[in-house]
């Protein structure tokens, strides 16, 4: 009987098997990215626009913040699989402690560099410098160093399910 992992590859068309394979963390990486960056949006809109009106770094610091702890608990058990030891919990909390920042990092600048907030710029401008520069540009730049602070030094226990995985790729096609 086939399992989950070759039944959801069978469904995807052949070009992409190969990359999918290969980059199978990354690709799980993306999609609780994805599901926690709708989180983050919905938290900080949630804020911005009700108890944290005049403060919408600390809308987006604390939507950044909520949606890690879920983004934690869906990456340990899917994206990078660890072996059941809490160990990681402690270079988690500090990697994504500096990841809050780094996302929070270009609204600074947008808003208190820049000034492109309200009475400098119309309140259209400050929403798109505000969506832009926090959601979009900090969200990737986090998102970058998360990937790659999470690999080297929270999850490094993931050789043993690789090999597993690995076991139940699809046989490769010849001819």
């Amino acid at each position: 009987m086939p399992s989950p992992t070759q039944r959801a590859l069978a469904k995807v068309p052949g070009p992409l098997r190969p990359f999918l394979v290969q980059h199978r963390s990354l690709v799980k990486f993306l999609l609780v990215g994805g599901t926690c960056f709708l989180l983050t949006l919905a938290i900080n809109y949630g804020l911005k626009y009700t108890v944290c009106q005049n403060k919408p770094v600390v809308a987006l610091t604390v939507g950044t913040a909520l949606a890690t702890v879920v983004s934690y608990l869906l990456n340990r058990q899917w994206s990078f699989r660890s072996e059941g030891s809490h160990k990681e919990a402690i270079p988690f909390i500090v990697v994504s402690a500096l990841a809050v920042g780094v996302n929070d990092l270009p609204l600074l600048v947008s808003r208190y560099v820049f000034h492109l907030r309200e009475p400098s710029v119309s309140h259209f401008t400050q929403e798109v410098a505000d969506f832009v520069s926090g959601m979009i540009v900090g969200t990737l730049v986090a998102m970058a160093f998360r990937y790659w602070a999470m690999k080297k030094w929270v999850f490094t226990n993931t050789k043993y399910h690789e090999a597993q995985d690995n076991a139940a790729e699809p046989p490769a096609r010849v001819g």
